[in-house]
């Protein structure tokens, strides 16, 4: 049979970088270089190419910590691996598999946790990232994080700042842009929503759309990111960081430690919508039950030739 081209792909580039791609048009890119102190997903373009995410904070230098879409957490065992101030840092270490295909293409990842002083890691995250391609040019970003220490346990201790987190880009954020802030449960900005729990959280604006041609004018838009934490997250429905300034995160340790262990480690899985127009509260209902049903990923050695590692959906 001829060989056919798939619609999702994951391509590699120089630069220790990866592409994510739908129907050969990037739409966001994997940064893990020893430039940076933690990975990074940026950019991250909606339906009609414009940037949905920034880097750093609009009027804060002492926030470039803030990288678009990333992971991090403020203390683990005492240790910042949230800020720029300290020398712990994540390191990708290996690229595990990259898997193509028509409904999604995916990305698994081993990074290590490390706090510094000690050239050994204290955890090892497996990231599975994949995007799926929806209609009108809106598209997914799951993600699937498992946190496995080194030791035998490891407590992520209390802090607002922790796991997943997005910084959008600048109009769509309440303060600086035009954009809203908006819950599962209706609530609207920053004061209504900080900490109080919820199954999704959306930031949505208005943007400029990306130049199909030289020369012609693009009129604004209205796109927006819906963040969703999945019910299988301890703590599930978790409480919200959120700023209206331009930031969204669900906060796993706000109201207490978590305990990771070798026997049971961490899972934590959410996904992204980068969506056309104000958020369809509806629409984002049934996305969130979708999500909900849908089975979680599994890391395997593979016994295919030329391929040391599998990602797949359990079954």
């Amino acid at each position: 049979m001829p060989y056919e081209l798939s619609r999702c792909e994951i391509v590699p580039l120089a630069g220790e970088q990866v592409s994510f791609r739908i129907d050969g048009v990037e739409k966001t890119r994997w940064n893990f270089g020893p430039a940076t102190l933690r990975p990074f997903f940026f950019p991250v373009l909606g339906p009609s190419g414009a940037m949905l995410t920034r880097m750093g904070h609009p009027g804060a230098p002492n926030h470039d910590h803030h990288l678009s879409v990333w992971f991090a957490h403020h203390k683990v065992l005492g240790i910042d691996f949230w800020s720029n101030r300290g020398p712990a840092r994540i390191r990708q270490k290996q690229w595990l598999a990259y898997r193509d295909g028509n409904d999604e293409a995916v990305m698994a990842a081993a990074l290590g946790w490390f706090d510094g002083h000690d050239p050994k890691e204290l955890l090892e995250q497996e990231l599975v990232a994949a995007i799926r391609p929806l209609d009108r040019g809106e598209w997914e970003l799951e993600l699937q994080a498992t946190f496995r220490p080194k030791a035998e346990s490891l407590e992520f201790q209390k802090t607002n700042f922790g796991f997943l987190a997005v910084r959008v880009a600048k109009d769509l954020s309440e303060h600086f842009g035009g954009g809203k802030l908006t819950s599962s449960g209706g609530a609207t900005g920053e004061k209504a929503i900080f900490g109080k729990p919820a199954q999704w959280m959306d930031y949505s604006g208005p943007v400029r759309p990306s130049a199909q041609a030289a020369g012609k004018p693009v009129e604004p838009a209205v796109e927006g990111i819906t963040y969703f934490d999945h019910p299988s997250n301890p703590g599930h429905p978790l409480s919200w960081h959120v700023r209206e300034d331009g930031w969204m995160g669900a906060s796993v340790c706000l109201h207490g430690p978590v305990t990771t262990t070798r026997k049971s480690p961490l899972v934590l899985r959410h996904l992204l919508h980068l969506h056309r127009g104000p958020v369809d509260a509806s629409g984002a209902a049934a996305r969130f039950k979708a999500f909900s049903a849908r089975p979680a990923f599994v890391v395997n050695r593979s016994r295919a030739k030329h391929q040391q590692y599998e990602v797949r959906r359990k079954s």
